[in-house]
């Protein structure tokens, strides 16, 4: 049964990689874009959450950093 908890958190995790890298590459192109930056400030308050850490052991902080060098190179 913790594998099926397990699975689960693994795909809101995932869920919420996938919704901030589209968010970041929209406003990469669409730097105006207030849909995409209302998405963005979501994930990065969901990574920073006291619920991310409760669903993983990793570092929002870290994650957000990473993905973000991911999509703008830097």
């Amino acid at each position: 049964m913790e594998n099926c908890y397990t699975n689960l958190a693994n795909a809101i995790i995932l869920l919420a990689v996938k919704d901030y890298r589209r968010a970041l590459r929209r406003l990469k192109k669409f730097p105006g874009d207030k849909d995409a930056e209302s998405v963005k400030k979501d994930c990065e308050r969901f990574f920073r959450s006291g619920w991310f850490q409760t669903l993983t052991s990793l570092d929002g902080e870290v994650l957000i950093e990473k993905l973000h060098r991911g999509v703008y190179g830097v």
